[in-house]
């Protein structure tokens, strides 16, 4: 497995076990204030011009506060990528409350127009599925993401996942039900 574009050594040296970390991701790459994809684009061009003798056709981007992921999703957006012919395969989740039933609120609170009057008494089931991105996997060719700037175009398709194995951990709520989830033998989530 190698592993690209660490910022922190002290993760450096705990990721070592095991794994190849070929170089470290400058500092000025580690702010929140820079985009995802730019760390991406950057980590492409490392490729390109550190590891000459190995040229990489496609990058998977797999971030770590999605812990869940099953190596079969891994195998099916791989898959996905070659059925489709798509030059990109980014994962998404059924959503937890459908945006139909969600909007911004004026400064006095009143919710007249809070929901749209063609869905104001309809059953969930009556509502069409929305689906959000989950975060778990990104998949590309590093030609198209260098085109694009992005994992997103035409040519990108979207794998479908379980919920379950769709949590993000962005807090310490998140970390905990990840946590119960693991140690509650999860195996049966993990499986579709």
């Amino acid at each position: 497995m190698e592993l690209v574009g660490i910022e922190n050594e002290e993760i450096n040296k705990i990721s070592k076990d095991g794994v190849k970390v070929p170089f470290m991701k400058p500092l000025k790459m580690a702010s929140d204030k820079v985009q995802e994809i730019e760390v991406v684009l950057h980590i492409i061009d490392w490729l390109k011009e550190n590891e000459k003798r190995k040229q990489y056709d496609l990058l998977m981007l797999l971030q770590p506060t999605s812990p869940l992921r099953a190596t079969e999703d891994i195998d099916k957006a791989i898959e996905l990528l070659f059925l489709k012919k798509a030059k990109a395969i980014v994962s998404v989740c059924e959503v937890d409350h459908h945006p139909l039933w969600a909007n911004t609120l004026p400064e006095d609170g009143c919710m007249k127009d809070f929901i749209r009057k063609e869905i104001m008494n309809k059953n969930r089931q009556e509502l069409p599925v929305f689906y959000r991105l989950n975060s778990v996997i990104y998949l590309s060719y590093c030609d198209y993401i260098k085109e694009e700037k992005s994992f997103f175009g035409e040519k990108t398709f979207a794998y479908i996942m379980p919920r379950e194995r769709s949590i993000g951990i962005d807090n310490e709520m998140d970390l905990k039900l990840a946590q119960i989830l693991i140690k509650n033998n999860i195996s049966n989530f993990l499986k579709d």
